[in-house]
């Protein structure tokens, strides 16, 4: 066993939790899913013991005494263990007891990947008075539910025969394996088996019956027993953790996911609807190459216009009344709408994907436009009489679930992937598919350039598509529009297949709801069957660049999505593993944006630059809060990767770009429980920087903020807004953004950058809403440039992907600079810094004034011990109003994390 299993824990980590003897299990089944991604998750065992094994042997066993007690009360403070039990079961059932443990264990910190089996119970009592139980196990860590396997029907000896292969980035003492009965409006605790982690620490396999113990912490009478195995693998020995993403042509992409790594290719990316000429200085690149800048855009209307068989979208919302083409000489007059139907009109299949806002509604000729705005019932109204296909999707929750998590689902999530799919010509006579995929839909609000003007556009490029929704008063006129920065790709290869095919799974499934046979048929038929039709490139047909091409890629599709919205998945829950999904109680899910994430930063060797709408996780690592639910691993594994590489003495630089506020009234209590959610993700991760540190004497030299900043991004002008009317400069937020001329540019983006070499853009915003899988949908690409990486040059990758983010870096601070060149630098950090305070300085200034650059610390504080704390002075947002650190009225709920 490892030397340093049975140590106390270091400097670094948590003390034992003061009162070891108070345990709780509280297992509250209606949360969405707080896992931890698998990497390859819910697969069969490679073999199975003989059922001869009939007596409880283990190669270590243990006996956990745990007491009943019927109080709830303790604070999120305290030290005990909370379970949010997530995956699907009633929304009503808590059950909790409090366990004893005669000597403390040690908490250790597991970083790396775990490997469980389950494999079967033994003698399980019947927990319904009438049948037998239906038992399933769930697998449980810090505060976390990391596993969970399917249930099966009427058993006392069920055989599960289930692997999970997890990532872990947790604290704890102990893994808990919850072995429950499922029961029509909830479940029902059996018992539990607790492994302590020093038990696995040092890399050995244990495996074995271990004795099932009640609530009253005793062996039940039978000696029910569960058999498992389960197996630790140290970060450090990971070699992707070492070598990095993408390392040279042997990297075989993201592994365990649906859809594998597509080699060849070619990939454009793209930030902000458009970047007029001339706008952004060109970074150079390794053969004499210049970075272009792309013109999304105008590329999908290009795509749109050219294509011959399909057209495929998907949209959170889709407006037709949205022009894609502006600020160019003779732009089509077309909207989005007309030119869908001229296409529909040649023979193109044209086939719209639509999440149904459920507070939008046509009832009886009367409208309601719905809470969020989505236009989706008038974009339904305008294509009723043509060929186009609008199919307006509903988010559901399944068949077997509660009545009550059917209006969770239905009320509070989405589906939120955003692509555009359609064929185009190879020039060669054949056809092949592309795909658009990113942060951007295709509706009002979204166009802009990286000059994210604020009131010089009103009468020209954003006459028709004034888009603000912080202001909630009348007269708008002359208030400045919300900017809008966003990232988005387009996909030329194997890849646009994949994503292709997610439109043909979700398009099956959203017409399999319609219920009217004649309508499911007209749906069903819809989709082109390009593989019937010898015109068209397969995926598997040559690449567009072979894998020679030194501008060649490497592309992988990752979605966060489950069994009720795409059809496809298996039914039998035991032949998940062939499709890598994970596998909740009546449902299986694709995790592996998760996944893809979690892998891109362990990888990192240098830096991460980070833009995403929202910034929230790992909460079961919080000082409080726990048991919040909010546990995907992110901020965890990017504190742990920064932590590891200061003992190690090594540099390294992450860079997060956030919204100013989450879109809508900052004064809201859902906007103020966002960012309460937000500044605990902070505060934990510069907690976990100070630890490190302390660890090796840097508290003094150094300060989190030289490892680890968040920006946000603002815009000032002097123009002065001609209204056709005279307009109070009141202390309202309308009247005093109209007087101060600023206004927050509102970060949509939803992607990450590893090292300049690899780039993850997609519709997945950093939270559990759409890391889980479970909750909104989801999808996102994974690219590199294989001849553009450390592994395979061992020096600095100058291709696409640096390209992309030095051009970023230019929008957002008005300028190149030679320090760029190198993120992980402490120069290039403090200088990045220096000049985003500059900005904020500029932004918060009472004299108006044109801001070249755009990126602006974020206001807060950090001090050197790691907390976050309001600005002295500055205790709201700029004339809008709202705490910076955000509030929390008491109330835990979904919506917001």
């Amino acid at each position: 066993m490892d030397k340093n299993a049975s140590c106390p824990p270091s400097q670094s980590q948590p003390p034992p939790p003061k009162n070891q003897k108070l345990r709780r299990f509280n297992v509250c089944e209606d949360e969405s899913p707080a896992i931890a991604s698998p990497t390859a998750s819910t697969s069969s065992s490679a073999h199975c013991e003989s059922e001869k094994q009939q007596q409880p042997i283990a190669t270590l066993t243990r006996s956990v005494e745990y007491r009943s007690q019927k109080s709830s009360t303790d604070s999120p403070q305290s030290s005990s263990l909370q379970y949010s039990d997530t995956l699907f079961d009633s929304p009503h059932t808590q059950i909790q007891s409090i366990g004893s443990r005669k000597k403390p264990l040690n908490v250790l910190l597991l970083h790396g990947n775990l490997t469980i089996w389950v494999h079967e119970a033994k003698d399980l009592p019947s927990m319904d008075m009438f049948n037998t139980s239906d038992p399933y196990v769930t697998i449980a860590i810090a505060n976390a539910v990391i596993g969970k396997t399917y249930v099966i029907k009427n058993i006392e000896n069920p055989i599960w025969n289930q692997r999970f292969d997890v990532h872990v980035a947790h604290y704890a003492s102990e893994v808990h394996f919850l072995v429950k009965d499922s029961d029509t409006v909830g479940s029902q605790l059996i018992g539990v088996v607790a492994i302590p982690v020093k038990d696995i620490y040092s890399g050995s396999k244990i495996e074995g019956f271990f004795p099932l113990m009640n609530t009253n912490g005793k062996p039940f009478k039978k000696e029910a027993s569960l058999k498992l195995a389960m197996q630790y693998e140290q970060i450090e020995k990971l070699s992707s953790y070492n070598n990095g993403v993408g390392a040279g042509l042997k990297y075989f992409g993201v592994p365990g996911t649906y859809f594998p790594l597509r080699k060849g290719g070619k990939v454009t990316l793209y930030q902000d609807a458009h970047v007029p000429d001339n706008s952004l200085p060109c970074s150079e690149l390794d053969g004499g190459m210049h970075y272009v800048h792309g013109t999304c855009w105008i590329d999908i209307f290009n795509a749109i216009q050219n294509a011959k068989r399909l057209v495929y979208i998907t949209g959170w919302s889709v407006w037709h009344e949205v022009k894609l083409v502006r600020e160019t000489v003779n732009a089509p007059k077309h909207t989005l709408g007309d030119l869908l139907k001229i296409k529909s009109l040649e023979g193109v299949k044209v086939l719209l994907l639509v999440w149904d806002d459920p507070t939008s509604r046509n009832i009886m000729g009367y409208k309601v436009d719905g809470l969020m705005a989505t236009h989706d019932e008038e974009t339904r109204r305008f294509f009723k009489n043509s060929s186009v296909q609008v199919m307006l999707c509903a988010r559901m929750a399944g068949k077997k679930h509660s009545w009550a998590k059917k209006q969770e689902v239905g009320t509070i999530y989405t589906h939120h992937q955003k692509t555009v799919i359609v064929d185009a010509d190879t020039k060669n006579g054949k056809r092949k598919i592309i795909s658009f995929i990113g942060g951007l839909d295709l509706c009002n609000g979204r166009y802009d350039n990286p000059k994210h003007p604020i009131f010089k556009t009103l009468d020209t490029i954003h006459a028709d598509d004034f888009h603000n929704p912080t202001f909630t008063g009348n007269n708008l006129a002359g208030c400045p529009r919300e900017p809008w920065h966003d990232l988005h790709s387009k996909i030329d290869g194997p890849a646009a297949y994949d994503i292709m095919k997610n439109f043909e799974e979700r398009w099956l499934k959203a017409s399999k709801a319609s219920g009217v046979k004649k309508l499911k048929a007209m749906y069903d038929d819809a989709l082109v069957k390009i593989d019937t039709m010898p015109e068209f490139l397969t995926v598997n047909d040559e690449p567009c660049l072979s894998d020679q091409d030194p501008e060649g890629w490497h592309v992988q599709i990752f979605r966060s999505i489950d069994s009720n919205s795409v059809k496809g998945f298996p039914k039998d829950p035991k032949e998940a593993t062939t499709k890598n999904l994970f596998c909740g109680k009546n449902v299986l899910i694709d995790m592996s944006i998760h996944s893809a994430y979690v892998t891109a930063i362990r990888g990192a060797q240098h830096f991460i630059y980070i833009e995403n709408q929202y910034f929230i996780g790992s909460s079961y690592n919080w000082s409080n809060y726990k048991d919040l639910g909010a546990n995907n691993l992110i901020p965890m594994e990017i504190a742990l990767k920064i932590a590891n590489k200061i003992r190690a003495h090594e540099r390294f630089a992450v860079y997060v770009v956030i919204p100013m506020w989450p879109e809508g009234v900052p004064t809201g209590s859902a906007t103020q429980r966002i960012l309460f959610w937000q500044n605990k993700t902070m505060q934990m991760m510069y907690e976990t920087i100070y630890k490190a540190l302390l660890d090796v004497g840097l508290e003094e030299a150094e300060s989190p903020q030289d490892y680890l900043n968040f920006f946000c991004l603002g815009n000032r002008e002097n123009t002065t807004p001609n209204p056709k009317t005279d307009l109070p400069n009141d202390n309202t937020p309308e009247g005093l953004s109209r007087k101060n001329g600023r206004f927050m540019i509102y970060v949509h983006s939803k992607g990450i950058i590893v090292d300049d070499e690899y780039v993850i853009i997609g519709s997945a915003n950093i939270n559990q809403r759409s890391m889980e899988g479970n909750r909104d949908t989801e999808i996102a690409m994974g690219a590199y440039q294989p001849h553009n990486t450390w592994g395979r040059k061992q020096m600095d990758p100058r291709g696409q992907v640096y390209g992309y983010r030095m051009s970023l870096w230019a929008e957002h601070l008005g300028t190149i600079d030679d320090k760029f060149k190198h993120p992980e630098s402490i120069e290039c950090v403090r200088q990045v810094r220096s000049m985003a305070e500059a900005n904020w300085a500029k932004f918060a200034s009472n004299e108006r004034c044109e801001m070249k650059g755009h990126l602006l610390k974020y206001p807060v504080r950090v001090e050197r011990s790691g907390k976050v704390r309001s600005l002295d002075g500055t205790l709201e947002f700029l004339d809008v109003g709202g705490q910076i650190v955000g509030s929390f009225s008491g109330i835990q709920e979904n919506l917001t994390i």
